[in-house]
């Protein structure tokens, strides 16, 4: 599992991660093996709190693991429910239904 790094707009980022500004980057810097850095509030249209979540995830799903964002709690929890939808971490909590 790759470690998952979350941190403020204004706070200093590692020279090694690539800044990706589109899905078609990260894709692409994923695959050549880098850490990828993306800003999910640029990539999302409107600004709202909803789109940046939902672009947070797209880019988690594709392979982001560095996220810039004024909001880190809840893109934490919206990339940490990504990652476990992918399979790539456990679910934080487990239930079997009873039906």
């Amino acid at each position: 599992m790759t470690a998952l790094v979350v941190f403020a707009p204004d706070d200093l980022s590692d020279p090694d991660w690539a800044e990706a500004h589109s899905i078609a980057e990260i894709e692409e810097l994923t695959r050549a093996g880098r850490t990828v850095a993306v800003t999910p509030a640029a990539l999302a249209g409107d600004g709202s709190e909803a789109a940046e979540l939902a672009a947070a995830s797209i880019c988690a799903w594709v392979g982001a693991r560095v996220f810039r964002t004024t909001r880190p709690a809840q893109v934490r929890l919206a990339v940490e429910m990504t990652e476990s939808l992918a399979g790539r971490r456990p679910p934080a909590l487990t239930r079997r239904g009873l039906a």
